[in-house]
């Protein structure tokens, strides 16, 4: 059978599949294995996690897919880049939740991502970029960010990230992004903040 090559609106369905693509394709992480040092605490809490992530581009953003979820992105659109939902005690508690005893470890390293995100509001932000285990190596990852970046295009923006891993920094040079800021949790991960311009 043919693969299926076309990225689609991921949002609608297939969201426990979508989560779980999330949580497998991070954990290796260099920032949530900080956060979640243990790893089979990793393995439990990261669905959670990326639960309420999914749920937060639901509202703010945007989230492209492959079909059968392969790959998943969650995208925040412009306007909606340095938002946070108000810490309400509902969703104080939701992140004692998810978060446990790694609460402040998490607290840190989203206060650093919220200081090195480019100032602004006029950006398509990648915040997640998930390939399933089983299907990486297939072109779906570059398929996937290709995709929000010709949205960036469309609606006249430039596309910016981060990542924790720097085996991810090459790829994402090939895909147009530059290093614009190379900068370390104090004891914690190190990452890269990276913007592809408009075409």
């Amino acid at each position: 059978m043919t693969e299926p090559k076309s990225i689609i609106d991921g949002a609608a369905i297939l969201r426990p599949r979508a989560v779980e693509t999330l949580a497998l394709a991070f954990q290796d992480d260099p920032a949530l294995a900080w956060i979640f040092p243990d790893a089979a605490i990793r393995r439990r809490r990261l669905p959670r996690f990326f639960a309420w992530r999914f749920a937060d581009h639901v509202r703010h953003g945007m989230i492209l897919a492959s079909p059968e979820r392969e790959v998943v992105t969650l995208w925040r659109r412009p306007g909606k880049v340095h938002h946070h939902d108000p810490l309400s005690p509902a969703e104080l508690w939701r992140m004692v939740r998810i978060f446990g005893t790694a609460l402040g470890r998490a607290d840190t390293v989203g206060k650093h991502l919220s200081r090195h995100v480019p100032a602004g509001e006029d950006y398509l932000y990648l915040r997640y970029a998930a390939v399933r285990p089983d299907a990486q190596g297939k072109g779906w990852g570059g398929r996937a960010i290709r995709a929000g970046i010709a949205e960036a295009n469309r609606i006249g923006v430039d596309t910016c990230l981060e990542t924790a891993k720097e085996s991810n920094v090459a790829i994402y040079q090939r895909l147009g992004f530059a290093i614009v800021d190379e900068w370390k949790v104090p004891g914690g991960p190190r990452f890269w903040t990276m913007i592809r311009p408009k075409d």
